[in-house]
């Protein structure tokens, strides 16, 4: 699924200026705790996470996820903004919880990162 249908999924608006709109992604990682997503994210997946603090965007560089979704209409800082710009991480935001995302991006054929993680 391409960047563009999973954020027309999630009803997403971009919250940074460049984004690769034609981006394949394979996998969703849904999580608020950054331990958890440099564990189980595979790379080149979106994350989906209520925390729209700076400590997403490193570990998003970091586990080699291509996008970010705040979820709950979250807004962040302009320094957020920026080091998500600086490190070439689109960030995006939906009004949806993660639960309705999830079941939306499951319902489109998206797999979760973790699958077969244990």
């Amino acid at each position: 699924m391409t960047l563009r249908e999973i954020i027309q999924l999630v009803e997403g608006a971009p919250l940074t200026r460049v984004i690769p709109w034609d981006m394949d992604i394979n996998y969703v990682t849904a999580s608020d705790l950054m331990s958890d997503v440099l564990a189980f994210a595979k790379p080149h997946s979106v994350l989906l996470t209520g925390l729209a603090n700076v400590h997403v965007i490193s570990t998003a560089e970091m586990a080699d996820v291509a996008a970010i979704i705040l979820i709950r209409g979250k807004q962040p800082s302009d320094e957020v903004i920026r080091q998500a710009e600086e490190k070439g991480k689109p960030v995006f935001g939906s009004p949806h919880s993660m639960f309705e995302l999830c079941a939306r991006l499951h319902n489109a054929g998206m797999q979760g990162a973790d699958v077969n993680a244990l």
